[in-house]
């Protein structure tokens, strides 16, 4: 996906940025653009592709919220650990 939100992209670019086989990348797409996720438009015979940043963002959102758990369970990993070790 960071692929596509930089700029707009034919099938041919992401196939070769990929290293996958243009069909599974093509349903890959076509899964991503039902339901909103990239926007596709025709130029002459090629689709070009982007990220449709106003329906990530919710999902964005939402997944933060468990950064911030991870975060401070990471944190509280760390202080355990250190702890231990002062006490070797």
């Amino acid at each position: 996906m960071n692929y596509l939100a930089l700029q707009e992209r034919p099938v041919g670019d992401i196939v070769a940025a990929l290293d996958l086989e243009q069909p599974s990348v093509s349903k890959h797409l076509r899964v991503l653009r039902d339901v909103g996720l990239v926007r596709a438009r025709r130029e002459g015979r090629q689709m070009l592709y982007r990220v449709n940043a106003d329906a990530i963002r919710p999902l964005h959102k939402w997944a933060s919220t468990f950064e911030r758990l991870w975060q401070h369970q990471l944190q509280k990993l760390k202080e355990r650990v250190e702890e231990k070790m002062s006490k070797v």
